[in-house]
């Protein structure tokens, strides 16, 4: 359960992280790539600050996270100065990517193929974890 404090946190750092990479992106010349903060975790003790990010299109997506860990010292200063007056100490920053929309599209998918479990009880069977 997350307190208002982190939850307040996490809201900042995910505008402002969004700000920051969309205008790296666009200043890197980056076009055509969507870089978007889907959530913002902050530790109880506010000292690591877990980031997931949706990146489009998807095959690029490994090499900019990559880019963006290898650069987290310079993300990690930008954001400090635009929180400097909210926030005491920066928390340390760590990336991952959400591959939830991925995840929802290959449901939705098989759900419209004929490997829809609902209509073909059949493939229950097969689907069942041992």
């Amino acid at each position: 359960m997350e307190s208002n404090r982190q939850k307040k946190i996490a809201g900042i750092l995910q505008q402002d992280l969004a700000e920051v990479l969309q205008q790296a992106a666009s200043s890197g010349g980056l076009r055509g790539v969507i870089i978007s903060v889907s959530k913002v975790s902050v530790t109880v003790d506010l000292s690591i600050a877990k980031v997931y990010l949706s990146i489009f299109p998807n095959k690029e997506a490994q090499e900019l996270l990559d880019g963006i860990k290898s650069n987290t010292p310079l993300i990690r200063h930008e954001l400090a100065q635009r929180t400097r007056h909210q926030l005491r100490r920066m928390p340390q920053l760590e990336f991952f990517i959400d591959d939830s929309l991925e995840y929802i599209d290959g449901i939705e998918r098989s759900l419209k193929d004929g490997d829809n479990p609902l209509e073909n009880t059949d493939l229950l069977d097969k689907r069942k974890k041992s």
